[in-house]
């Protein structure tokens, strides 16, 4: 798999354009490629999102993609990262392969000192607020309702911060989208929306832990981990 990175910024609507083409591309064999890139300020919003999680976008684009989840904001300081990968070939089922997504942020989140963790329910990697660096796992939490009713049950994001998010689309076995990691933004635009269709969600980034580090080291490391993994 190759690994390319673009020109910072770009742009998200081309960005997604070019992967549609690489999912679409009619040989039967695809050329996987890893590309590392920095999206300009933009909502986007994923196919199970809704309108009304968008609370107040103000002059922040918005465009309707086709990867999975809800809403979520790109910007610069972040490091988005698409593999684009043949799933049948590498015998990957969608839920592995989310996995070792997820574990590649989680080793790139180790090589700083921080300690990322997975909530059940809830795509994406999150810390500790009050003990990002703390080795301890998270202890096991069952998904609570949210009104104690008949509503469906939601994830327990108490004492948590969203680092990192997640979603994909698959496409005759191929996989395309991929995840973001948030190293040092602006995170003002989060909120104005319900991150991932989760009101009162809070982001953070490395920079808001305590964590010094350029984008292109966080680029490098997150990059060599999903070529690892992939």
């Amino acid at each position: 798999m190759d690994c390319r990175f673009l020109p910072r910024p770009s742009a998200y609507a081309l960005t997604l354009e070019n992967m549609r083409i690489w999912a679409t591309d009619p040989l039967p064999d695809p050329h996987e490629q890893l590309w590392i890139c920095e999206h300009p300020s933009v909502f986007t919003l994923g196919l199970a999102g809704r309108p009304e999680h968008l609370l107040s976008p103000g002059g922040i684009p918005i465009v309707q993609t086709d990867r999975g989840g809800q809403v979520t904001y790109h910007g610069l300081g972040q490091v988005v990262a698409y593999p684009l990968v043949d799933l049948k070939t590498r015998g990957y089922f969608v839920k592995e392969y989310v996995y070792r997504l997820e574990e590649a942020v989680i080793r790139t989140l180790s090589r700083f000192g921080v300690t990322g963790h997975r909530v059940a329910g809830a795509p994406g990697i999150y810390v500790r607020l009050a003990d990002p660096f703390g080795h301890a796992p998270l202890a096991q939490r069952p998904r609570r309702h949210a009104d104690g009713a008949q509503t469906e049950p939601v994830p327990d994001f108490t004492g948590l911060g969203k680092i990192a998010a997640l979603g994909i689309k698959v496409t005759n076995h191929r996989a395309y989208h991929g995840l973001a990691l948030n190293v040092a933004m602006d995170l003002e635009p989060f909120d104005r929306i319900n991150p991932c269709g989760y009101a009162g969600l809070r982001t953070v980034d490395l920079s808001t832990i305590g964590v010094t580090v350029t984008w292109h080291d966080a680029a490098e490391t997150l990059a060599d981990h999903l070529l690892s993994l992939l």
